[in-house]
């Protein structure tokens, strides 16, 4: 990957919105996730393609407002369930109606998105491609470089491969792992609700629309195990919901619960219709950051010269020019302190090569990496988003 795919200090902001209207037209990066119910039309035994084509033109106005869009999309096993007879208690059998789903969903989404000169680049994952580092950042990688040339990520579970042990479980939490994964300011879950409400407004008459939440406080995490449970969400529910809330929120990103019944639901949100934002308690950056200086032990260490150590104060990424002595064994993604000559340390990062890589393309220019090592890889050894300076 290199330096140009890499997340940038301004693709992901620190929303200040408190209205779900205001946090669509700040947001930089968005991942919006659509559910089965909404994709799969159940009387024709098809994609909802008049659904997907109107929601591909809100995207393509996301897009002309200079915003990146990530959608994360069921569907692949009702498609495929349409097309063969499959058990639904056997796992095998809804592995191949994945397997034949997955296709004709790729096909609904590049059909809908085709008019708008709207590429998709199919992303699929596994829990353990997010929660490995070495496989988390592979990911990362890809998703970045198809954000770079202008592609829409289509991103599902493989449910081709997985198994219940180690299956998300509901697209939810794969969609606020995907805003994690891809540093995004705002995740937006379409439902079949239109937000948050203090109770169920199909019981309660008394029940409010909850349009802003700063905090998921104890009692805002109730209303999704009491009386919004089963207010008509989905099979995922409010509390999964909520659970994809928190995971986003750690990661520094905002969300939006909204409706996905309107034709046009990101228009409609855009223009005022009922929904509830969420607000993180900080910047994707500075979450991932924070992660980076108290969460991953250090593998190894790099000693810099005094021109890299002004360039990262100033800003910048690691130079492999810069790094004059390698220290420990590590890979790619580890963690890694950043010391002077002096053998003072001033920061951490995360390596984009092992160890014994380094060791070879230290002290050289990055033109010189692939000769040195036999292939291209990214022209910085560690990225200035994937470093922590200590003051």
């Amino acid at each position: 990957m290199t330096d140009e795919h890499r997340p940038t200090d301004t693709d992901a902001v620190a929303l200040t919105a408190t209205s779900p209207q205001a946090a669509l037209d700040q947001a930089r990066r968005i991942v919006l996730k659509i559910g089965s119910s909404l994709v799969f039309d159940p009387r024709r035994k098809e994609a909802n393609r008049a659904w997907m084509a109107a929601l591909a033109e809100d995207i393509a106005d996301l897009r002309q407002d200079g915003k990146e869009v990530i959608i994360v999309s069921s569907g692949a096993v009702a498609l495929g369930r349409a097309r063969i007879q499959t058990d639904p208690k056997k796992l095998a059998d809804k592995q191949a109606a994945a397997a034949v789903g997955q296709s004709l969903l790729m096909k609904a989404w590049e059909e809908a998105l085709a008019p708008y000169d709207l590429l998709a680049g199919q992303i699929l994952l596994t829990r353990d491609d997010t929660e490995r580092r070495r496989r988390w950042l592979n990911a990362r990688a890809t998703a970045q470089a198809l954000l770079h040339h202008g592609i829409i990520p289509v991103v599902n579970e493989n449910d081709t491969v997985t198994t219940e042990e180690i299956r998300y479980g509901d697209n939810d939490r794969l969609a606020a792992r995907t805003a994690q994964l891809a540093q995004a300011d705002l995740l937006v879950l379409l439902s079949d609700v239109d937000g948050l409400y203090t109770a169920d407004p199909r019981r309660d008459p008394d029940a409010r629309h909850l349009e802003f939440v700063e905090r998921l406080s104890p009692e805002i995490l109730a209303m999704g195990t009491g009386a919004n449970a089963d207010a008509g969400v989905g099979t995922g529910g409010m509390v999964t919901k909520l659970a994809a809330v928190q995971i986003a929120g750690s990661a520094g990103c905002a969300t939006i619960i909204s409706s996905g019944l309107n034709r046009h639901p990101l228009k409609a949100v855009r223009e005022g219709a009922r929904a509830t934002l969420f607000r993180p308690a900080s910047s994707p950056l500075a979450a991932w950051k924070q992660w980076i200086a108290g969460s991953v032990a250090p593998a190894g260490s790099l000693t810099l010269d005094e021109g890299a150590v002004s360039a990262l104060r100033a800003g910048k990424s690691l130079l492999p020019s810069g790094v004059v002595t390698v220290k420990g064994r590590f890979e790619k993604g580890d963690s890694v302190r950043l010391v002077d000559t002096a053998g003072t340390r001033f920061g951490v990062g995360l390596v984009n090569y092992p160890h014994d890589d380094v060791a070879r393309i230290k002290g050289h220019h990055s033109d010189d990496i692939e000769q040195l090592i036999g292939y291209r890889g990214p022209s910085v050894v560690v990225h200035r988003n994937d470093l922590v300076l200590e003051p």
